[in-house]
């Protein structure tokens, strides 16, 4: 597989199957390791981050999931554009892609692993799953540990846990997240006391794009701020457990719209897949705001014949990168816009 094949193809994640679909995008597993007695990535120099790739690349590389048809980036050797796709699709952070020297990643063929070398820790492991489905995207990520620690020996102390760049990340090295779509709790304006009732639980709350991005298209990330003193079962069942309740908010909102203003709702539904329809000229801020109301609609059963899975596509492949990746050639923003509408009509037609 090349990089260039991931945009003929959906990522695992965005196939809008899995528990509560509906509402969650998608769950997601990040595990970060560092080598014992190598230096940490954020105080290494260039000479100590080539070792730490030399030591790590050969064993990433030799890992089923990514042997079979996967890819093994160095960052450095990625296009600017290359580099925002890969953050577009969720596998890179966008601090990955900022400081590339002597970066790597390595991804699996379906997109639901992707291996961060040299990011802020030496590895930053990650598994993605759509739906809610957490327990699998940890079940899977300890594989890839147990897997990678018979040849790696990482940085770990009896008293600390696994031990990391930012004190956060120490003890069990995980950060647990679930994306959400919360349009009915946007719509009726229960979404800020919602937020500030999971901060006070102890969670942190991002938009689309992880860290330092803001809620777009009414899609907010929800993830563990700490794990030190916790257990990987304690994070995860409460992660879980606050997430059932985000849900029942969301349903009960839902609910309220169709029974106290179904006409309101319709009309805003439709209006905005009548512009997606129809448009020529379309920005990327615009296009993730109609397409959650597109999605909302499909969801409470006023939008037929269109699927989940194509509107989770569109919110990714209508992204500055992508759209350049299926052009093949730099655009501009005016010529961004114009292939954005084009691929809609195309796709909602």
């Amino acid at each position: 597989m090349k990089l260039n094949d991931l945009v003929k193809q959906t990522s695992g994640w965005l196939k809008g199957t899995g528990p509560n679909s509906d509402i969650v995008i998608s769950s997601r597993v990040r595990l970060a390791r560092n080598l014992e007695k190598v230096t940490f990535s954020n105080w290494a120099n260039k000479k100590q981050k080539e070792q730490a790739l030399g030591i790590i690349s050969p064993v990433v590389k030799d890992v089923d999931s990514i042997k079979n048809n996967g890819l093994l980036l160095k960052v450095a050797d990625m296009s600017n554009i290359d580099k925002q796709f890969l953050v577009e699709r969720h596998l890179v952070s966008r601090e990955h892609i900022t400081n590339i020297e002597s970066h790597a990643v390595a991804i699996s063929n379906d997109e639901t692993l992707s291996v961060m070398i040299n990011e802020e820790d030496h590895l930053r492991i990650q598994i993605l799953q759509p739906g809610l489905n957490l327990d699998e995207c940890w079940r899977k990520s300890e594989q890839m540990d147990a897997t990678l620690s018979k040849k790696l020996s990482f940085a770990f102390s009896p008293k600390w846990g696994y031990l990391t760049a930012c004190p956060t990340n120490t003890g069990t090295g995980m950060r647990a997240s679930i994306m959400l779509h919360l349009p009915a709790l946007v719509l009726t304006k229960q979404i800020n006391r919602v937020i500030q009732a999971i901060i006070k639980l102890g969670l942190t709350v991002r938009g689309l794009f992880g860290e330092g991005t803001e809620a777009a298209g009414n899609f907010f990330q929800i993830s563990n701020q700490v794990s030190l003193g916790r257990s990987e079962e304690e994070i995860v069942d409460n992660i879980k457990r606050i997430i059932r309740q985000v849900l029942e908010y969301e349903q009960n909102a839902r609910k309220a719209l169709i029974t106290q203003n179904k006409s309101g709702l319709s009309d805003q539904v439709w209006r905005s897949y009548g512009i997606l329809k129809n448009a020529h000229i379309i920005s990327s801020s615009e296009t993730i705001e109609l397409l959650s109301n597109v999605r909302l609609g499909i969801d409470l059963g006023l939008i037929k014949g269109l699927t989940t899975k194509v509107i989770n596509e569109l919110f990714i492949f209508t992204q500055p990168a992508h759209l350049q990746k299926l052009e093949n050639k730099v655009l501009n923003s005016q010529q961004r816009d114009i292939k954005r509408a084009e691929l809609i009509r195309e796709k909602i037609k």
